[in-house]
């Protein structure tokens, strides 16, 4: 099964969306990196202000949530797309602008969309979907449930072709094709990666979204990047279906990858070691030469 996912298709028109946000940043060496704008930097900032614009669709003042027996509850990511990037054009004293709306999408998701320009120049677009979850009993990270939270707006009708609606199918297996990728192939090598727990955990305990798309650029530079030490990314769309504790082993399969146009685009799957758990599907556009 293909499905499309056009720009807009996150905020149909009857999805109810809370006031946004826009601010600007002047970039300096925490937010760039060695290719441009730091994704790291870029995912965690904007992990940050979908968690707070939830707190405003609720009405809240800080980002508290807690199930009916009092058990916090947290907004897991689920997927996120970056498109049209042009992180490469970034650079020191730059004024980034971002742009950022929310929308629930279902009773237990909601998405966000976050819009980069400089100097009205578009610089890429994220778009981000969580799940509210919960720890089971026994508080690891293997086991959550979702949970469905009131105070916020009802959902709109579900767009077939969203990125929440992706990231169902790839969970569910229903995806033949992504990214030009055959997703029947078998992979290719791995590399495995300790996660640690002071630089790739959250606050709240979990395995940090930024910190998977940290280890596909690990892999890309075992695999691939050492000839094109300045990539910038594109375009990623990565998927998330698992956590794993700290003290567990990350294994980043390389399952496909080419080199075209002055590009590389790959396919990653990333599992826990200890058991071979699916963890997250992960597809990346890179730009190799300074014209991209």
């Amino acid at each position: 099964m293909n499905i499309a996912l056009p720009p807009a298709a996150l905020f149909p028109d009857n999805a109810p969306a809370a006031a946004g946000l826009e601010d600007t940043v002047l970039l300096g060496m925490p937010q760039l990196c060695l290719s441009g704008l730091s994704e790291t930097w870029l995912l965690r900032d904007l992990g940050h202000r979908h968690w707070m614009m939830l707190a405003r669709m609720a009405g809240r003042t800080v980002p508290d949530f807690r199930d009916v027996d009092g058990a916090p509850v947290y907004a897991a990511f689920c997927a996120l797309s970056v498109r049209e990037a042009r992180f490469r054009h970034l650079g020191e004293n730059d004024r980034l602008a971002i742009r950022s709306d929310i929308a629930r999408v279902s009773r237990t998701q909601c998405a966000s969309r976050h819009v980069l320009s400089r100097r009205g120049r578009a610089m890429g677009e994220v778009e981000l979907v969580s799940a509210f979850v919960r720890r089971s009993s026994g508080g690891g990270n293997h086991t959550v449930a979702r949970v469905a939270l009131d105070g916020f707006p009802a959902p709109g009708v579900p767009d077939p072709h969203g990125l929440p609606a992706l990231a169902a199918a790839m969970r569910a297996g229903r995806v033949g094709q992504h990214f030009g990728f055959d997703l029947s192939m078998a992979g290719g090598g791995s590399f495995e990666i300790d996660p640690c727990p002071a630089q790739d955990f959250n606050g709240a305990g979990f395995l940090y979204f930024s910190s998977f798309v940290a280890f596909i650029d690990r892999a890309e530079w075992h695999f691939d990047g050492r000839r094109s030490p300045r990539a910038a990314t594109l375009a990623r769309d990565v998927f998330f279906h698992g956590n794993a504790d700290p003290g567990e082993r990350v294994r980043v399969r390389w399952m496909a990858a080419r080199r075209e146009g002055g590009t590389l685009a790959h396919r990653c799957l990333l599992e826990r070691v200890s058991d071979g758990a699916r963890l997250a599907d992960a597809f990346t556009r890179r730009a190799l030469s300074a014209g991209q």
